[in-house]
């Protein structure tokens, strides 16, 4: 994936644009065909065009990630002119740190500050992985490792680096903020206080399948429960998922027994609309809100258990809404 990335130029007019587009396009409709109305997007390439049409409703966290001092103030740069072309064409915007081993502390304050400055919501991989702290606290391990086998670690002037901690305080200063995966945060005691501190403003969006893949280990549920800290459900990309099926996601959790069925699709729901900022226009059905639902069709005519039956592997998304207009699927 790495190779890939470096392998295309993705600026305004590029030809890596240009194959972005159709890529960014079928995601959009795997995710409307999936009963997805609202996507959260952390993308490196941000071409305006791709987001529109009859999808999702899409919101592009702008993702600037960078380890060597001199390139910081290049990268801040694109992040802010990919903003600009974002608001020009009306999408819904956001900033994406990385990761704290991919993002040098420099850098890290440049874009936070940006979306500070232009009050958008932030969203940041963390505790993804165990590599991640032994980087962090003894710049030691496999991620030092990689970072050094593709030049982004400068051995001369290593990168200051901070930790996940650290970082969550810095993700609540933003008006709201997505800490993605926290699979590890049991283990960090600092980082569990500063996340539940802090949890009036910040989601952590769980991958189940992704982390299962990854890690070998399911999301941290029970912590975080504990904490009383929000958590939504995301499929992380098709770069370590089969699919884009947030349901699929439900249902891992659900066979788990880390949730019940109501409370997973309240975390695709509910937790979802508001860790984008969508609560108004999104994540329930209420009078005066807009028509952004899914319809569901069950094997079982009455089922007793609807929450259960929405997760049943049978079941088959018919169609799905956005304000009102079928954007996948069938009514009839």
């Amino acid at each position: 994936m790495v190779a890939a990335r470096r392998a295309r130029e993705t600026g305004p007019g590029s030809d890596g644009e240009a194959r972005a587009v159709p890529a960014i396009r079928r995601g959009l409709a795997e995710s409307g065909a999936a009963g997805v109305t609202a996507v959260g997007e952390i993308a490196t390439a941000a071409p305006p065009h791709a987001y529109h049409g009859p999808g999702p409703t899409v919101r592009v966290f702008r993702e600037g990630l960078g380890l060597r001092a001199a390139a910081g103030e290049a990268v801040a740069r694109h992040v802010a002119g990919d903003l600009d072309r974002l608001a020009a064409a009306g999408i819904a915007r956001g900033i994406s740190p990385h990761a704290p081993y991919s993002v040098a502390a420099p850098l890290g304050r440049r874009l936070l500050a940006e979306a500070g400055r232009r009050r958008l919501p932030v969203a940041m991989h963390l505790l993804e992985s165990e590599a991640e702290a032994e980087l962090i606290e003894r710049g030691t391990g496999p991620f030092r490792r990689l970072l050094e086998d593709l030049g982004a670690w400068d051995s001369s002037a290593p990168p200051t680096l901070l930790s996940a901690a650290e970082w969550i305080g810095r993700l609540a200063r933003a008006p709201r903020g997505i800490v993605v995966h926290a699979t590890h945060i049991a283990h960090d005691e600092a980082a569990l206080a500063r996340l539940t501190r802090h949890r009036d403003r910040l989601t952590v969006v769980v991958c189940p399948r992704t982390t299962q893949a990854i890690s070998g280990t399911l999301p941290p549920l029970a912590a975080l429960r504990e904490a009383g800290v929000r958590v939504a459900l995301g499929t992380d990309s098709r770069a370590s998922n089969p699919d884009l099926s947030v349901l699929a996601e439900c249902r891992t959790l659900v066979d788990a027994r880390l949730a019940t069925p109501e409370e997973a699709l309240r975390m695709a729901t509910i937790h979802g609309a508001w860790a984008l900022g969508f609560d108004r226009r999104a994540g329930r059905i209420a009078p005066g809100r807009p028509a952004d639902l899914a319809i569901l069709r069950p094997t079982t005519a009455s089922p007793q258990d609807p929450f259960a039956a929405a997760l049943d592997p049978a079941t088959v998304v018919a169609a799905t809404l956005r304000r009102g207009r079928v954007i996948a699927g069938r009514m009839a």
